[in-house]
């Protein structure tokens, strides 16, 4: 399934449980069901096929688009803004709040999306973030130490205070809307989040809402970052 662009491989597992899954018209929820060539497999009643391209795409979002295959309150959609570009169904490798803007990463690789979803990958990602008041001094200092709010640990690898209002940041854990949750320890708001590197991949050049290719050096460059941990 994974190989077929339907979803990574986690979410794959999640689909199979599901029940939503059949060989040869026989319904599997076991994940790692063995299938050959032969076999009809088929997803929501759609048969699938492997896919013959592999694609890595890079796409600045704009803030306002949610990084979801569909939306259930008729919110953008962040794909979406590869349709025209892309027959094959691409899915997005982690995420990006609504509210936030900058790269992620698109493909029908579910090998390479689950090595980069991993938390043990301890992939880098690297943030802007301006604030609607000024910072409090401690906030970069006290972030790369680790803060504890409503219960979950929040700490950065880098924090670096640029100006009065804007902090850098570099995560490898991405838990959910963990800056915007430090933020708002601090009761300070956020006026624009942006994420402008995912390990080895960088912005530089690419508007926002404007999407590319990753290279195959880019690529092997991002898997070689999972097993290392540095670049």
């Amino acid at each position: 399934m994974a190989r077929s662009g339907v979803a990574s491989r986690r979410a794959s597992e999640a689909i199979i449980a599901e029940g939503r899954v059949t060989v040869n018209g026989v319904t599997v929820t076991e994940p790692g069901t063995k299938v050959g060539p032969e076999d009809v497999v088929m997803v929501d009643g759609r048969e699938i096929q492997p896919e013959a391209k592999k694609h890595y795409v890079l796409l600045n979002k704009p803030a306002g688009y949610v990084c979801s295959l569909s939306d259930e309150q008729g919110r953008p959609v962040a794909a979406d803004l590869l349709k025209e570009a892309y027959s094959e169904r691409l899915y997005n490798v982690g995420r990006l709040d609504m509210f936030s803007c900058g790269l992620i990463i698109f493909t029908n690789d579910g090998d390479f999306a689950a090595k980069l979803s991993h938390p043990s990958a301890e992939m880098e990602k690297e943030y802007i973030v301006d604030s609607s008041l000024p910072l409090p001094r401690s906030l970069a200092r006290d972030f790369m130490g680790g803060i504890r709010t409503d219960g979950v640990f929040y700490r950065a690898r880098e924090a670096e205070e640029l100006n009065a209002r804007r902090l850098r940041v570099v995560l490898v854990e991405g838990k959910n809307r963990e800056i915007r949750r430090v933020f708002e320890h601090y009761g300070v708001g956020i006026k624009r989040l942006i994420r402008i590197r995912i390990g080895n991949v960088g912005i530089e050049g690419l508007d926002e809402g404007r999407f590319r290719e990753l290279n195959s050096k880019e690529v092997t460059g991002l898997l070689r970052l999972c097993r290392s941990g540095q670049y």
